[in-house]
Parts: C-alpha cells; structure tokens; sequence
C-alpha cells in the first residue's frame, strides 16, 4: 500500500485529473449501452460496465507512462501530463452532458479511493494514528487483483516515455467509434 505520508496534494489532483482515458471508455459504454438496450437496462449496465471499465483501464495502465509519483524536474513527464491533464478537462467539459451517468461510474473508484479514504487517512496519520482499518476499503485492491491475476504478462512501462504512444492509440481508438456511432 502506499505510504500516505507522502503523497503530495499535487500527485493527488494529478491521478485524479488523468481521467480521459476513463471518460473516454464511459462514454463509448452509455452510447452503446443506450443504443441496444431498453430502459431501465440502459442504465443498469451503463452503471455495472463503466464501472468495471475502471478495473480494466487501470490494469493496463502499468503499459501507459503513468509514473506512481510526480516528476518535477523531468521535461517531457510535465509536458505529457500537461497535455493528458488538458484532455480530460475537456473531456469532462464536452462529454458530462449527456454522458455524465457513465462518467460517474467509471471513475467511481478513483472518487472513493482519492477523494473519500485518502483524505480521511491523511488526517488519521496527522493525528499520529498509525490506523490501517481502512485499507480494505480501497477499491484499487480489486484493480490489483485483476492485473495481478490476468494481466500480469503486460510490460511495466510506468517509466518508460514510449508508454504514451499506447495511452494515445487508445485514446484515438476510444474517439473512433464516439465519432462514429455518438
């Protein structure tokens, strides 16, 4: 698990903004979700599968450049995360309405693990309390255990540059069918 002390508030809004490739996912689910399936259906699975959509573009995160921590003095890594960073506020911009439903969920995890438990441990561990009630709480477990059990072949390229041609293949190929079928 990570060490809470530190994590910075600046590696914090850095994973959190760095949700194109899931807004991306989300959208593609609810259009097709909305397409082939009648309500309450739609919904349902719109919720289930962007939901699940977060364990599997987590798990092949470890082949994108997506360094656990912040490269401050490295270049290209700020260059790169600007760029990522730009694209999903304009994803969330352009695509909250109508598709914020799959939004949500598809970045469900994030929002719990980063937003809800991260800043209550924080605090915890402010209060000189070494408390590890809540990390079975974390949702990101569930990540771990999927690429640990069925991704464990992938490369590790969180350090390596060349990692962002694959984020960007799979971003080109997410907007294909938005374009497409959207």
């Amino acid at each position: 698990m990570f060490n809470f002390i530190k994590i910075s508030k600046l590696s914090i809004l850095i994973t959190i903004l760095e949700t194109v490739t899931h807004n991306l996912v989300a959208v593609v689910i609810q259009i097709l979700c909305f397409k082939y399936f009648l309500l309450p259906f739609n919904i349902i699975f719109t919720i289930i599968f962007a939901f699940l959509s977060h364990i599997i573009v987590d798990g092949i995160a470890i082949i994108t450049y997506h360094t656990p921590e912040v490269q401050k003095g490295d270049k290209f890594w700020i260059i790169w995360h600007v760029i990522i960073i730009g694209l999903s506020l304009f994803s969330i911009i352009f695509f909250a309405i109508p598709y914020w439903l799959g939004m949500v969920f598809a970045n469900l995890i994030d929002i719990w693990d980063w937003f809800i438990l991260r800043p209550i441990q924080k605090r915890k561990i402010k209060r000189n309390i070494e408390s590890k009630w809540m990390d079975k709480y974390y949702l990101h477990k569930i990540v771990d255990r999927f690429r640990d059990k069925f991704l464990g072949w992938l490369p590790k390229w969180n350090y390596k540059r060349a990692g962002i041609l694959f984020e960007i293949l799979l971003i080109v190929v997410l907007i294909i069918p938005i374009i497409l079928i959207g």
